[in-house]
């Protein structure tokens, strides 16, 4: 959890005991965990829209990207022809 051990996890708790006193601590930690549950929504609502508007794009691409494959896989690669030159007769 944010790259913090179960030691600094009590030494931050028992601060915020010391600091805020018994009596606001409760109110911190509910108000701390409505405003998590808030930020997850947000952020859950986001990637659902993102994810939504991008669907039709990368439909489109995969549209774009398969015919293109398959033409390079079924046609040979073009060589160049040599030039014919006319044969034309002496004096």
């Amino acid at each position: 959890m944010f790259g913090i051990g179960t030691t600094e996890l009590m030494v931050i708790l028992i601060l915020a005991l010391i600091i805020l006193g018994p009596k606001k601590l409760p109110e911190l930690a509910k108000s701390l965990g409505r405003s998590m549950s808030e930020l997850r929504r947000v952020t859950d609502e986001l990637r659902e829209t993102v994810e939504e508007e991008m669907e039709p794009l990368r439909e489109e691409l995969e549209r774009i990207k398969d015919p293109t494959r398959q033409a390079s896989i079924d046609e040979e690669p073009k060589r160049p022809q040599p030039e014919k030159k006319d044969q034309e007769g002496g004096d």
